[in-house]
């Protein structure tokens, strides 16, 4: 156990933490699937790995490797990332330098990656390894699973082979290639909240399955898989900008397939068709996005004849998020592996009450706090950490007084006094349950003793309530 000194001092160091938190975080975005290459012919990763780097914990280091006369060039941060199965040879890797955005972020992405046909796998993951520029390591991140496919599937996908069909709610990427060449790929993006064609950043959209029934005003989502000729929004997951309804059809041979009705499968061809608007394409002219109107096949109604431009490549992308921070007490070593929380499953009550955290990356030198009280942590697991609940009278709260449910941030801090935040939180809650008979407390005047007694006996019998801030 640490000493009492180190034991206050990180202490403090969380308070500090929680009242100005100093982040840093590495997103890392990424297809799916992906297409195995045939032999000497090198199909790179479409859309590319894209990495991008925010918080300010990032400015901050920087200005204390300058207090150290290090200067700027210490800073500057260079990675390489490569498939799980490479092993340690940089020359197997692609080297990664990061730019500033405008939004502050550090961005950058690899274009040359590629799995070749030697390799036998059906998953794999993306090693990315991060360091400063006067060497000292950062951390080494791992992207999600990535499915390996030959090619995409030109036969009628069934909802039995779930893994290439594409459900409501996940997230995709769109890009186009006119005369299918490769240096003419554009991604759907968005830039000042205005949807953009960019040859060099794509975003990651939530693709809703909506209920075409209801007036566009409600436009209430639906569960299920993505089948042509249905109406979905598009939603950008980092900026929120939608776009209109659209009615997403099959492209075959640079036709709008009308009559399809079949789920849609990774790295299809598709078009999207404006709701209500009379043949209108969402459509790319170079950079801009704009609307295209298809021309009618005068031998077959059920096919609309589009341009180079109005047919999309739709891919199921993931995102993974690693966040961390230094304290006061922590010593400058690699910050992985960095936990990832996924789930918390609570257990008991009262005195008794257990927390089992859920999730990757776990291991033994990891303890759960709630705030700034740390909690009695059992390690099982990669996968899982077990605590005990801390009494709420460990904020410091008087149960006497204590009227308001109390929610306190969820952290997981490593032995040295590093620091890994989550979007998770935990709320004490009093548990508000009369029996017959008893008066209800708003009947109670606000300055009785018979208030206070009752607000008391409520937390002695508290009631935990978990959820994830949104």
């Amino acid at each position: 156990r640490a000493s009492p000194y180190q034991a206050s001092l990180l202490r403090d160091s969380v308070r500090r933490y929680l009242q100005l938190p100093a982040d840093r975080t590495v997103l890392i975005l990424h297809a799916k699937v992906a297409q195995k290459s045939y032999g000497n012919e090198k199909r790179f990763f479409c859309p590319p790995p894209c990495v991008y780097l925010s918080g300010p914990g990032w400015k901050l280091k920087q200005e204390q490797i300058k207090a150290r006369d290090l200067g700027e060039a210490g800073f500057r941060v260079c990675g390489y990332m490569g498939l799980d199965s490479m092993g340690s040879s940089l020359m197997e890797t692609q080297k990664l330098s990061f730019e500033e955005q405008p939004d502050a972020k550090g961005f950058s992405c690899a274009k040359a990656l590629y799995i070749s046909d030697t390799d036998k796998r059906k998953h794999f993951r993306l090693v990315l390894k991060l360091f400063f520029s006067n060497g000292q390591e950062i951390g080494t991140f791992h992207s999600k699973l990535i499915k390996v496919i030959s090619k995409p599937s030109q036969k009628k996908q069934s909802l039995k082979n779930t893994d290439l069909c594409i459900s409501s709610g996940s997230k995709v990427s769109l890009f186009n290639r006119l005369r299918s060449q490769t240096v003419s790929t554009r991604y759907l993006s968005v830039e000042g909240g205005a949807f953009i064609a960019s040859a060099r950043q794509w975003a990651a959209f939530t693709l809703h399955l909506a209920d075409e029934r209801c007036p566009r005003s409600e436009f209430p989502l639906r569960e299920g898989y993505i089948r042509y000729g249905s109406v979905v929004q598009l939603v950008c997951t980092a900026t929120g900008v939608t776009l209109p309804p659209l009615i997403i059809r099959k492209v075959m041979k640079q036709y709008a397939m009308l009559d399809v009705d079949e789920p849609i499968s990774q790295l299809h061809k598709c078009a999207f068709q404006f709701q209500g608007s009379d043949r209108m394409y969402l459509c790319l002219s170079t950079e801009k996005v704009i609307q295209f109107q298809a021309s009618p096949c005068p031998k077959e109604a059920n096919r609309e004849l589009l341009n180079d431009g109005s047919c999309w490549t739709i891919i199921s992308t993931e995102t993974v998020e690693y966040t961390f921070s230094e304290s006061l007490a922590s010593v400058p070593e690699p910050v992985s592996p960095v936990p990832l929380i996924a789930a918390l499953q609570l257990t008991g009550g009262g005195d008794v009450a257990m927390l089992e955290v859920q999730g990757e990356y776990f291991h033994a030198h990891l303890k759960v706090w709630f705030g700034d009280v740390e909690a009695e942590t059992m390690y099982r697991s990669p996968k899982s950490l077990v605590c005990v609940v801390p009494d709420v009278s460990a904020f410091g709260s008087d149960w006497r007084w204590l009227r308001y449910p109390i929610t306190v941030p969820l952290l997981l801090i490593r032995d040295d006094g590093l620091i890994y935040s989550s979007s998770f939180t935990f709320t004490y809650t009093p548990e508000q349950s009369c029996t017959p008979g008893q008066q209800v407390l708003s009947d109670v005047p606000q300055d009785s003793d018979k208030l206070l007694d009752s607000i008391h006996q409520e937390f002695t019998r508290t009631n935990f309530h978990l959820f994830m801030q949104t």
